[in-house]
């Protein structure tokens, strides 16, 4: 019977003649699934159609995408199961320990999404077949597999990504199936439909909720917290189908039951597809590491998190060859991500009691006897408000309880920022304590933990994420129990209030709030100053790149002080005021070092050849962060722009030719008669080694060729190493998110607000040696500069005395070069000031 299930119910979904009213999806959409790709809009339009037939189907709208698609999930359970639908879901919410009382049901959750990345497009095909089956009155194997479960599917987590590639590929197939993979249909233009609107991968997205999907998404499952999570994915034409159970490494938070069950869902879709003769891989590839994939993040709430990948992806279309020669077509990837969904549906049913039991057993063991070798992680609140404010922001989006630290001495940890055990310290009222007898415990644990374990370094994606370092901020991690000695109480802010106007307003420099003021002022016409020096006026301290609004030079903005202060309001940032600009200390106010801040008019240069993104993070900055205007060019269109409208050109990570020779002229003269190019990552390829830059590999001749002999020493042990080593010999010369500490020289203006350390997550393994005749204003200063992360032994010993972030002028303009990319995913919250520092200080 199962056989016949699995194997023909995709045939029956797709069949005439439906029960009752409720249309199979060949009858509402006219055409067969994987005959082309449907619309979200569509794809709404059947799930409403359904869930009007059928009471036992709770359509809810979550929220919507930029573009304004609708985002929706549909919930699925038995009659007898829908009418205490509240009490499962809020029973699910005792169990974890997140609201109090205990549990009267016992009916696990089974969350299946579909489609994150819009191009990995059956997953939204396959999402409706499997809607009609559970839904489907007639079907007594599924109706039987309700009564033991809750299924939630979320049929298109990135409608906005999705549209755009099904639109495209719609318009550019043939009507006749081409599966000749270098016809146009199989061949996207950038940035393609992985991302959402502004570019971002959504499945790295889901810790760090940068993306306004991924926070309603999350904040919907916040209030359900599933036992089970099935991330639907595609990857290559060449690839047939992965499933659980996932590949090393696993994180050690990893409880027995989850790897478990994770082998019980495989052998069950294994047994299908065998049955099916479909091909099928496990343990391979990917793994269970970094926090904020689709899979790891429901691991670390206490779920059965999977990602189920499928052969196909965007070069897939409706059908297309793979390198043996078959044709890979849609409807054959349709019924594989189906027999998937099918299985997770039986054997949830199945082991509806064990699911709901070892969770309860998961947050009662992990709050009562923390896993990890650290307990308890503490903040200093006061080592940057701004940033503090940010990082709670994040904790209470997660659901992570925090308290005050109180007063305690003779404490001792790990202290992040020198990398060292053991350190002494001590805690105010001010200071945040997280430790992990709570019940997002686990989750608490991983995003603070110094040095994640790799038990294999082989990995799909980085490797260290330690919020301090990613925030920017002091703190420590303890191997024992800290209590808060209290609710941590938000420092107030007290609104500033307009009244007499004062010789200057006074703003700290801190964080990306101070950035978003400060643009925020700029889009009202209002003349903003920075100070190169500290200096102290009236008794009261500011370090250098502090904001002084004056009132000379305003006199013409109507309303000054409200527009100040109400903007200084809306971004909670706190005014002082002055009397005079006559300083005690510094540099007066009228000096040639007190430096006005030019409203820059900004380009970003993006299209073949540039990271889409790298490309979308710095537009999502611009538009969602700081709320000011940008301008994107295409780089392939570069010899057409008029480039004197721009005072700054910002050039995202590169690969290959992403300027063309006559283009980079064109951005170098432009630089040189004034401009300022921020170049990020791999986009100083374009200017090390070559004539007219100061960007170098190597300091002299010898360096270089010291450096060419003992990787020429290095490749001739290799050639003896085993074929099956290479991956491994390859990565040997790679980074996978390793943290280090970059000394930043404050005196510059790429250093403000940064403390003199800035903390780089590095992506790639680029080394560059100091500017000659340019500003290095952030090295790292030594091999000890790292903390955390893997980088391969080959590349490691080499990284000392190299530049990180840096300077050089050109003519009457400068490029600023950013080694790393200093707002990576969005979430490498510290960087955000120093690519404003980059943005709006740099050559005033």
């Amino acid at each position: 019977m199962k056989k016949t299930l699995l194997s023909f119910a995709l045939a029956v979904t797709i069949a005439l003649g439906a029960f009752a009213q409720i249309q199979t999806p060949e009858q509402f959409l006219g055409y067969k699934p994987g005959d082309r790709f449907t619309p979200h809009h569509r794809m709404v339009d059947y799930f409403e159609h359904v869930a009007a037939q059928n009471p036992n189907i709770k359509l809810i709208q979550y929220g919507e995408t930029n573009e304004k698609r609708p985002l929706i999930i549909a919930v699925l359970s038995s009659p007898e199961n829908m009418a205490k639908l509240e009490q499962i879901r809020t029973d699910n919410l005792k169990r974890a320990g997140l609201v109090e009382g205990n549990p009267s049901t016992e009916i696990p959750i089974n969350w299946m999404s579909f489609n994150v990345h819009g191009n990995e497009s059956v997953g939204m095909e396959a999402a409706i077949s499997s809607f009609y089956t559970l839904a489907d009155p007639n079907n007594a194997k599924s109706q039987e597999w309700l009564k033991n479960q809750v299924v939630i599917i979320d049929p298109c987590i990135n409608p906005d990504g999705r549209d755009r590639y099904s639109n495209w590929y719609n318009q550019k197939m043939n009507t006749t199936l081409q599966p000749d993979l270098q016809s146009q249909e199989h061949n996207e233009p950038w940035p393609g439909g992985r991302a959402n609107h502004y570019l971002f991968d959504l499945n790295r997205d889901w810790a760090w909720q940068v993306q306004v999907e991924s926070q309603q998404r999350l904040k919907v499952y916040q209030q359900w917290m599933p036992q089970l999570h099935l991330d639907f994915h595609e990857q290559g034409i060449d690839q047939p189908f992965y499933m659980a159970p996932a590949a090393e490494p696993l994180h050690e938070q990893l409880t027995p039951f989850q790897h478990e069950f994770q082998d019980i869902f495989g052998k069950n879709t294994a047994k299908y597809f065998d049955q099916m003769g479909r091909f099928y891989f496990t343990k391979e590839r990917f793994d269970l590491l970094y926090p904020s994939y689709g899979d790891t993040y429901p691991m670390y709430n206490g779920a059965i998190g999977m990602t189920i990948e499928q052969g196909g992806g965007g070069r897939g279309g409706i059908g297309g060859y793979n390198s043996v020669g078959d044709t890979v077509t849609l409807s054959s990837r349709i019924a594989g991500h189906y027999t998937a969904a099918m299985s997770a549906a039986e054997v949830t049913s199945q082991n509806a009691k064990r699911l709901v039991d070892e969770f309860a057993t998961y947050f009662k063991s992990n709050s009562s006897n923390p896993k990890g070798q650290y307990k308890s992680f503490v903040i200093k609140g006061g080592s940057n408000p701004a940033q503090v404010a940010k990082l709670l922001e994040l904790l209470d989006k997660n659901g992570i309880k925090y308290g005050k630290a109180g007063s305690k001495s003779g404490l001792k940890g790990f202290e992040y920022q020198t990398g060292k055990s053991e350190v002494a310290f001590s805690t105010s009222d001010k200071d945040i304590v997280i430790n992990a007898y709570q019940p997002k415990s686990v989750l608490a644990q991983v995003l603070f933990e110094p040095n994640p374990k790799l038990n294999d370094s082989i990995t799909y994606d980085i490797t260290s994420w330690a919020m301090p370092y990613a925030y920017g901020l002091q703190g420590y991690a303890l191997e024992s129990k800290l209590d808060a000695s209290g609710e941590y109480e938000k420092p107030a802010f007290s609104p500033n209030q307009a009244g007499a106007t004062p010789v200057a307003y006074l703003a700290n420099w801190q964080g990306t709030r101070d950035a978003a003021f400060l643009a925020a002022l700029l889009n009202q016409k209002i003349r903003v100053k920075y100070a190169e020096y500290s200096f102290v006026v009236e008794g009261k301290s500011f370090p250098a790149g502090s904001l002084i609004i004056t009132k000379g030079g305003n006199e013409y903005v109507p309303d000054f002080d409200k527009k100040v202060t109400d903007t200084a309001n809306k971004f909670g940032v706190i005014l002082a005021t002055t009397q005079t600009g006559y300083v005690d200390k510094g540099k007066d106010f009228g000096s040639p070092n007190i430096k006005v801040i030019k409203a820059p008019k900004v380009a970003l240069i993006g299209g073949n050849g540039t990271s889409s993104l790298s490309f979308g993070e710095i537009w999502h900055f611009f538009e969602q962060e700081l709320n000011f205007p940008i301008v994107n060019l295409d780089a392939q269109a570069m010899g057409n722009y008029d480039l004197s409208k721009y005072d700054v050109i910002i050039l995202p990570s590169t690969f290959g030719s992403a300027l063309n020779t006559n283009a980079q002229q064109k951005v170098t003269d432009w630089v040189k008669a004034g401009g300022k190019l921020i170049a990020i990552d791999a986009a100083l390829n374009l200017f090390v080694n070559k004539e007219g830059f100061a960007l170098k590999n190597f300091d002299t001749e010898e360096e270089k060729k010291a450096a060419e002999k003992a990787a020429a020493d290095l490749s001739k042990q290799e050639r003896l190493e085993p074929y099956t080593e290479g991956e491994r010999l390859e990565i040997a010369s790679g980074t996978a998110g390793a943290i280090y500490e970059i000394k930043m020289d404050e005196t510059h203006p790429l250093g403000y607000g940064t403390g003199g350390k800035f903390y780089s997550l590095k992506n790639n393994s680029n080394r560059f040696s100091y500017l000659s005749g340019g500003a290095n204003a952030g090295v790292i200063a030594s091999n000890d500069a790292y903390r955390t992360g893997y980088i391969g032994y080959k590349i490691k010993s080499k990284m000392g005395e190299s530049l990180a972030i840096g300077a050089e002028r050109q003519g009457r303009g400068q490029i600023v070069y950013f080694v790393d990319n200093p707002i990576f995913r969005g979430f490498w919250e510290s960087g955000k000031l120093v690519l404003s520092n980059a943005v709006f200080l740099v050559g005033q």
